[in-house]
């Protein structure tokens, strides 16, 4: 009725749109039926009152509850119609998610930020007040086992050398 008011014809709709005459004719009569079924049906009703210059939320809205209330439902249009409706919670889920992993990367983050600067801040202290004995404790580390390993290898050499007499 808004198209013949309107004075709009098919075929100015099927070039906008590129919806084929069938199924607005489809789509007018309520034969849904005929329509592809699916997530393609919404497609089409938004194209149509896009088309004609209608609010698409709308009219697909309207277009929902028609379909629902003429028993022309398929089965499979309802577990279509169900997984539109599911996406749209499950994206609200996965974000949900995301954002918790968020939160917790960012608090264990922070963790290691606090426990390196009290690290620093100890170790600063220290070396001012003379208790932290070095400015690399590794360093030390580093000549005790240089010095291990140099005593080892003079008591190699003693060992070979009486072996070789």
């Amino acid at each position: 009725m808004e198209r013949l008011s309107r004075g709009i014809a098919l075929e100015e709709i099927t070039a906008v749109t590129k919806i084929s005459q069938r199924h607005l004719l489809a789509l007018e009569q309520e034969h849904y039926r005929l329509l592809p079924g699916g997530i393609l049906n919404k497609g089409i009703v938004r194209g149509y009152a896009g088309a004609l210059g209608l609010d698409q939320h709308d009219w697909t809205e309207r277009y929902l509850k028609a379909y629902s209330a003429s028993g022309q439902m398929i089965d499979d249009d309802r577990s279509w119609m169900a997984f539109a409706s599911n996406v749209g919670k499950s994206r609200i889920l996965r974000h949900d998610a995301a954002e918790a992993r968020l939160r917790w990367v960012g608090g264990i983050l922070l963790l290691l930020v606090l426990a390196a600067a009290a690290f620093f801040t100890v170790r600063y202290y220290g070396l001012h007040a003379g208790w932290w004995p070095t400015l690399l404790p590794a360093m030390r580390i580093y000549t005790v086992a240089q010095a291990a390993f140099l005593s080892c290898q003079t008591a190699m050499v003693q060992a070979l050398s009486l072996l070789g007499r």
